[in-house]
């Protein structure tokens, strides 16, 4: 458990020095802080309530929680998930029952990276909540819909935190050479590369500046460039959490440019993952999944390129492998899309999964026994090629008394515009096939 008090601020990191005072300090999250939006009407009403901050690293979560505690002269607790248990639980709870007894002062506790805690963990501190002995402050990076329970998450507002825009970046980069960093000069293009590789990241682009405070010191300069960051900072990955939300999302746009037909932004969001740390075979796998799901038999070359694609991935690794995948999204994007056969399949599974077990037609029935064939296993059942254009017009092949489907329904892109003509001329031989029958 901390308490976060600091006996040598001087010796603190950065981002620690230049963490904000009061309100008004706050850079970003101008949604949540501006003139009557949530956050800012929450510290002007004096109504101390139980919160998730929700948002990506280095956005001001564990900020807004302290300067909450001083807003209402409350006890700060704070806790990590990643490290504390249900021992640490309990004793917040007893010094929030010491405070109260001998102030009267409310108590946060402050949980950072809440998901980390089990259901366990959080039903723990659960009746602390509802009872009023803690103020509940949450931080995560993951969507508490899936990493919060539901008994905790609904006695808690959720307020959702962005990534610092590249002009914030540049105000903490101004503020930070103002207050302790005045004999330093940084020329556009330092200052350009130096909020690119901190990534909306507060707390990164205060890190990123220490190290070349000690770059300088080192070749005894004071004006930096672009060429003195790249040369002063270790190759720095963008953030990036392979398990996380940041991870899905990025999939899921990639996908979504993929199925949009934009070979530019399929091409950004795959280079982004790959930036990121992204494993190259699961977006190999992924793409290969796009190629079934939205382009299907539209144009079935689109799958064989990216199975290629993955094979020659993994023939050649890294980087050279990567070329074929990125060649494989760009025609994926380019592909003529549907997904006729995608809808197909989930409604063929969503209707037997409801349906009972029918019996196959006896005429579809194989007969390799004597007993079978007196049996009529396969009688009267017709050979397709051995009929008129090698099709049997009329025949059933459903069970008998299911209700007529037309699951697969052929769009008319791609390949799929002839194979949806063939379809229908089929099925018009089978509608003068039963005419006659009739």
């Amino acid at each position: 458990m901390d308490d976060f008090s600091s006996d040598d601020h001087a010796n603190a990191p950065l981002a620690e020095r230049l963490r904000p005072k009061t309100l008004s300090e706050v850079i970003g999250q101008a949604h949540l802080l501006g003139p009557g939006k949530p956050l800012a009407m929450a510290f002007q009403s004096g109504q101390l309530h139980s919160m998730i901050l929700w948002g990506p690293p280095g956005v001001g979560k564990t900020t807004l929680a302290r300067l909450m505690a001083d807003a209402f002269t409350a006890d700060f607790i704070a806790i990590s998930a990643v490290f504390a248990g249900v021992k640490d639980i309990r004793e917040a709870v007893a010094r929030a029952e010491i405070t109260r007894a001998r102030s009267g002062r409310r108590t946060i506790l402050f949980v950072d990276e809440v998901h980390r805690f089990n259901k366990a963990q959080q039903d723990a501190f659960l009746p602390y909540v509802e009872g009023g002995l803690l103020t509940f402050v949450g931080a995560t990076t993951e969507n508490p819909s899936f990493e919060v329970n539901s008994a905790l998450l609904s006695r808690a507002s959720v307020y959702v935190l962005h990534s610092l825009t590249a002009e914030e970046m540049g105000q903490l980069l101004a503020r930070a050479r103002r207050q302790v960093l005045p004999g330093l000069s940084f020329d556009d293009d330092a200052r350009s590369r130096l909020i690119g590789l901190a990534d909306g990241d507060a707390r990164r682009l205060l890190n990123l500046i220490e190290q070349i405070q000690t770059a300088t010191r080192t070749v005894q300069t004071s004006n930096i460039d672009g060429a003195f960051i790249d040369r002063a900072l270790a190759q720095n990955l963008r953030r990036f959490d392979k398990g996380g939300d940041a991870f899905y999302d990025q999939i899921s746009a990639l996908h979504k440019a993929v199925r949009g037909s934009s070979p530019d932004a399929a091409l950004y969001w795959f280079c982004r993952m790959l930036d990121g740390g992204a494993d190259p075979r699961y977006l190999a796998r992924r793409v290969v999944r796009m190629a079934w799901e939205d382009i299907g038999l539209a144009d079935p070359r689109a799958a064989r390129i990216a199975l290629d694609a993955a094979e020659t991935f993994e023939r050649l690794g890294s980087p050279e492998g990567e070329l074929a995948l990125a060649e494989a999204v760009l025609y994926l994007a380019m592909a003529a899309k549907s997904n006729a056969a995608y809808l197909a399949y989930n409604a063929a599974r969503s209707f037997i999964c409801g349906d009972g077990s029918r019996p196959v037609p006896v005429h579809l029935r194989n007969a390799p026994t004597r007993l079978m064939k007196n049996l009529g296993y396969g009688k009267d059942y017709r050979y397709a090629h051995d009929e008129a254009d090698a099709y049997a017009a009329g025949e059933a092949y459903f069970p008998e008394g299911m209700p007529a489907v037309e699951w697969y329904r052929p769009v008319a892109r791609g390949l799929e515009i002839r194979i949806g003509e063939k379809l229908a001329h089929l099925r018009e031989l089978d509608r003068q096939a039963r005419q006659k029958q009739d």
